[in-house]
């Protein structure tokens, strides 16, 4: 089953902000999302569901990629990427 992966708008932005090997791991993110669904318990730094439909996971130390998936869709909705003082929790 494959996933539909969207990013919202200021996302791409962010995303430049990230040093190009934390892009490079952002990229194989998405890859595992679209391929096995939001719960990614191989990654290393996944930490855990933030609530019922949300999740998050370390990309490094200090950067981190949030995302959330309602269980009646196949669409996981990226929220935030970048670091992790920032971060939306």
């Amino acid at each position: 089953m494959n996933y539909d992966v969207v990013f919202k708008k200021k996302i791409a932005e962010e995303l430049r902000k990230l040093p190009l090997w934390a892009q490079k791991k952002m990229v194989l993110l998405v890859r595992d999302l679209k391929e096995s669904g939001p719960e990614q318990t191989k990654w290393q730094n996944y930490c855990c569901r933030l609530s019922e439909t949300e999740y998050h996971c370390y990309l490094a130390t200090s950067w981190i990629a949030c995302w959330r998936h309602h269980p009646d869709t196949l669409t996981i909705e990226v929220y935030y990427v970048g670091s992790r003082e920032k971060a939306p929790f």
